[in-house]
């Protein structure tokens, strides 16, 4: 399914007055979905025959005549621009995982540690190890003891040959002669360095602990600071080798504690949090949306305002070639029948350089409600920022022909000015964006045409005439021989609309863009009279329809079926009903959120660096991007191995020492959270501080349901490279969409649902409230685990501080990881510009939720159809009301509207599913840690929202993704066995259904 040629595409893309013309371009809209059907496209892109395949009836399909009944216009050739480039998903960057049975060892006990009084206030000083042993040497010249002779040019080199049983195990082992502080050690690897490994200290070489575990290591020269302990004896111990050579070190250095490898302690003070709703203040609510994207004029015109993006293939096509029975190559399954996957298609992802010059605006004029209209129809405009060639839009799917399935088009519409598509150059000229609710030539029009901007606007009144199918003997929707004329548009005409960018290197010479000149973009439907509808395929040959109103978990904003294959980046999308200037915001925004927030790289290959983004972060973070949390903006990577680090999460940590107020203090040590990683910011060379977490273990229990199955329930254990802090709380990065939609739902919508007192079933239901780091306002809080965040804003700047050491105007300090004391805006240091705080915080509140996977694709004959498509309704149907019926929605709530509070017009007044009433909620000592935010205590969870849920693990993209605050649930069985409390009467409902009732349950949330 590989796209069009360059002059089919050129032609199906720019049709002038289509109607005219069809004859003289049979050969080439063949090509693309039309003309005789006797030929397939050549979709190779090698200029390959077309295929030949059988005639689909007898006799031949009649060619429908022009229903304007003159000699057909002679085009001139057009100038062959190239085709898009494809670009394909980037690659999983998934994180390093430890080996599934590698060994775990405890963490030092207090004996082992330095002791608090231990001086360290002067710079460490070298300390010498006496003696180095090993597990086994290659040769008698590469000993142990050349590890530690201060010569760079020596080396010990690990036994590894035909005759070493586990070359992989081997270790290298210090003695110190007596217990001595040691506060770094500094590894200079040769290229034969260990993979994986494991830094052990022991006191009598016979009982050891586990100090830091290394996954993923990069070898050259790695620094480990901050180790403090008091031992004899340092030990690595190998796991998995990079080679298949010995570990092989040239030199191994160590120093005592001291001011350049300890952690200061720090100046703490307590973090403030209303202990009620008094006096709370609602967000502020503009009056006007920043942009407005739909908009009625006084005679009943509706004006639809949408953004579009540069795409790189077509919404149906995925990485198999496909057709229907009989019609050409089919290699989505097998000659057995069984489904074949061979990649994903790329028109969700995203083209290099999204984000610059590569957003334009469309805008639809459409009369069909105004009164006495009987023919109506769409004035077309496009706003892009810079010249573009005429045309460059298309309108109705070829459905009528069995060789286009991926793509193809019938274009009817009339351009206003043919010579804007004929000219060699760019004709198109950039005309500014229109005022919010005005027509940019509402009066004076074009050539007559009230409300188009200039010639390279288009006129849309005709429903293309097409050739009549029906089923042949396989099923296959086919010509029967007979035909259906044009008509004039009526209103609830459905209508799919796709755009294209069709520039010339002269046009983004001009702009100072030496990228791509040619893109395609997003496939929409638009519904005569009421504007863009999310959407799902039909048959024939996945038909645009619009997804019915019970699956629109986002509103009117939900993204639309993928077709393309493409369920990483379903976390990804933009609102369906975008602005155009909004779409521009989304994507700069999407920059920030991608940024390495050191090195201004973008973690997807092929977009500038982000200057402005360069070495904003302090020397100790979890993660340098938002991304690399948020995997594919969904969750963290969930805790599935013995060893694994801890660094995609959040660990909020804190003291038992409170103020007067009795309020928790952050850790004299660690702040309000570990932050896991380093580096030198002074030579930006990664440094381990020995602040991480890891799992050290796995407690299980198990739970008997209803009909026997028995479930394993698992819960990792925690273990600290530093001090255990005294209070800590583990928690997942959750999936950013629809944030703005819980943005937009008032306080009051909220609030109506808090209870005083339980319900029958135990439920109550609590609002937690917080300061506005900004304001000092009290607010509702909706974000974070306890619901301790008031607002996007809020949560941008937080996680930007605790996770990635970033700060901003809200937190222009580091010293604010250690409360408000020092957190002086007047000593401010360089953080995150207000821009860019703007554009990551616009971005969240026009990130949209997929539609919920309920109703059946209509996927060609003989098509194997996409997991997440192949869904049975009835079964689905049945598990929303087990859902129901067990009293689910009691927490999760399934229906709200938002208000229009929002200053996006995208997510006010929406209709919405989110399956959460952001209320916190007591869910038991199984669930509970000992760290309280606000009214949350450990026991109180705010509600997640499920939409999306059953994309969680495509969105992982083969990371481990699991459930609930912790990620510990692996299945959303475990996860729903996990809960209590207050669900601890719904929670048994579950246990005692039927089996066949709980996997209609199971079916349903995975549709979300």
């Amino acid at each position: 399914m590989k796209p069009c040629s360059v002059i089919q595409f050129a032609t199906h893309r720019f049709r002038l007055k289509s109607w005219l013309i069809i004859p003289a371009l049979a050969l080439s809209v063949v090509a693309c979905g039309g003309g005789d059907s006797t030929t397939a496209p050549d979709d190779s892109g090698s200029g390959a025959p077309p295929v030949v395949i059988p005639p689909v009836v007898t006799p031949p399909p009649v060619v429908i005549p022009p229903p304007v009944v003159t000699p057909p216009v002679v085009v001139p050739p057009i100038e062959e621009l190239p085709e898009p480039d494809f670009e394909a998903a980037p690659d999983a960057k998934i994180a390093p995982l430890p080996k599934a049975d590698g060994p775990s060892l405890p963490a030092p006990p207090a004996e082992l540690r330095i002791a608090t009084s231990y001086d360290k206030t002067a710079p460490g000083s070298p300390v010498a190890a006496v003696a180095a042993s090993s597990s086994g040497d290659e040769n008698a010249t590469n000993t142990a003891a050349k590890a530690i002779d201060g010569d760079m040019t020596t080396r010990w080199e690990s036994a590894w040959g035909d005759d070493v049983a586990n070359a992989d195990n081997a270790w290298l082992q210090f003695d110190f002669g007596a217990k001595t502080a040691i506060g770094t050690m500094k590894l200079y690897w040769e290229n034969a360095h260990a993979k994986e490994y494991a830094i052990y200290v022991s006191d009598d070489a016979q009982n050891w602990y586990q100090l830091r575990y290394v996954a993923g290591s990069q070898g050259d020269t790695e620094e480990f600071l901050n180790l403090d302990v008091h031992a004899r004896y340092l030990r690595l111990q190998g796991i998995t080798r990079q080679t298949q050579y010995g570990y092989s070190l040239f030199e191994v250095e160590f120093k005592t504690p001291g001011t350049d490898s300890s952690m200061p302690v720090l100046d703490t003070s307590a973090l403030a949090y209303p202990l009620s709703g008094s006096g709370r203040t609602p967000l502020p609510a503009p009056a006007e949306p920043i942009e407005t994207v739909s908009f009625t004029l006084a005679d009943g015109t509706l004006v639809t305002r949408f953004g579009m993006v540069g795409r790189s293939r077509h919404a149906r096509e995925r990485g198999e070639d496909w057709n229907e029975i009989g019609f050409g190559v089919n290699d989505t399954v097998d000659a057995a029948g069984n489904p074949q996957d061979k990649g994903p298609g790329a028109h969700l992802n995203f083209i290099a350089n999204y984000f610059k010059n590569r957003t334009w605006g469309v805008e639809f004029i459409d009369n069909s409600n105004v009164a006495g209209v009987t023919e109506p129809k769409i004035i077309v405009n496009q706003y892009f920022q810079q010249a573009q060639k005429g045309g460059g839009h298309a309108f109705v799917r070829r459905f009528d022909d069995p060789g286009v399935t991926g793509f193809g088009w019938m274009s009817p519409g009339d351009l206003l000015d043919d010579s804007t598509y004929h000219d060699e150059g760019a004709a198109c000229p950039v005309v500014a964006k229109p005022a919010n609710g005005v027509l940019l030539r509402p009066d004076s029009g074009y050539n007559g045409v009230i409300g188009a901007n200039d010639g390279c606007s288009v006129v849309f009144d005709r429903y293309p005439g097409h050739r009549a199918i029906s089923a042949n003997g396989d099923g296959v929707l086919v010509p029967n021989g007979g035909s259906v004329n044009s008509r004039v548009l009526k209103k609830g005409d459905v209508i799919e609309f796709t755009s294209s960018f069709f520039s010339t290197r002269a046009a983004m010479d001009a702009i100072g863009d030496s990228g791509a000149f040619r893109y395609y973009t997003n496939e929409l439907t638009y519904v005569m009279g009421q504007g863009l509808r999310p959407w799902y395929g039909v048959q024939p040959r996945l038909m645009n329809e619009p997804l019915p109103e019970s699956t629109l978990q986002g509103g009117l904003g939900s993204v639309s079926y993928d077709y393309a294959d493409n369920p990483t980046f379903m976390f990804q999308q933009p609102h369906n009903t975008i602005g155009m200037q909004n779409m521009q915001r989304f994507m700069e925004g999407r920059r920030w959120l991608h940024t390495n927030l050191w090195t201004g790289v973008h973690n997807e290959e092929g977009n500038d660096r982000n200057d402005a983004a360069r070495q904003l972060q302090g020397p100790r973070f979890n993660q340098s991007s938002c991304f690399n949390c948020h995997v594919n903006n969904g969750r963290s990577v969930a805790p599935t191995v013995r060893n694994q680090r801890l660094d995609t999460m959040a660990v909020r940590v804190g003291a038992t020492g409170t103020d007067a107020n009795g309020l928790y203090l952050p850790h004299p040590i660690y702040g309000q959270a570990l932050q896991m990683n380093g580096r030198s910011v002074s030579t930006g060379e990664m440094q381990n501080w020995g602040n991480g977490a890891w799992v050290s273990g796995f407690t299980s229990s198990t739970v008997t349901l209803a009909d026997g199955t028995v479930v394993e329930l698992r819960k990792p254990t925690i273990a600290f490279e530093g001090p255990e802090p005294e209070v800590y709380s583990v928690r997942q990065a959750q999936p950013l969409i629809g944030m703005g939609l819980l943005e937009a739902i008032s306080d009051e919508t909220i609030l109506s649902r808090v209870r005083t007192t339980p319900d029958a079933d135990g439920v109550l239901g609590t609002a937690n409230y917080a300061y506005d780091p900004e304001t000092g306002d009290v607010r509702l809080g909706r974000y974070g685990w306890k619901a301790g965040k008031v607002s996007l804003r809020h949560q941008v700047t937080n996680a930007a501080l605790l996770d990635m050491a970033v700060t901003s105007s809200v937190y222009p300090k580091l010293d604010c990881l250690a409360g408000p004391k020092n957190c002086d805006p007047a000593t401010a240091e360089p953080g995150l510009p207000d821009d860019a705080v703007t554009l990551m915080t616009q971005y969240l509140h026009l990130l949209a939720v997929p539609a919920q996977r309920s109703v059946v694709s209509g996927f060609p004959k003989g098509v194997s159809p996409l997991a997440y498509l192949d869904i049975d309704p009835a079964k689905i149907a049945a598990g929303e009301k087990v859902f129901k019926d067990i009293r689910c929605v009691a927490c999760h709530t399934s229906e709200v509207k938002t208000s229009n509070r929002s200053e996006f017009d995208e997510v006010r007044l929406q209709n919405i599913k989110p399956y959460t009433d952001l209320l916190l909620h007591d869910m038991g000592e199984g669930l509970a840690d000992n760290f309280s935010e606000g009214l949350a205590t450990g026991s109180m969870w705010r509600t997640p929202a499920l939409w999306g849920l059953g994309y969680t693990q495509f969105v992982a993209g083969g990371s481990p993704a699991g459930y609930l605050h912790d990620g510990r649930a692996r299945t959303l069985t475990e996860a729903i066995l996990w809960h209590g409390g207050e669900a601890e009467v719904i929670k048994n409902r579950f246990v005692n259904l039927p089996t066949a009732e709980r996997e209609a349950l199971l079916a349903f949330l995975k549709s979300l």
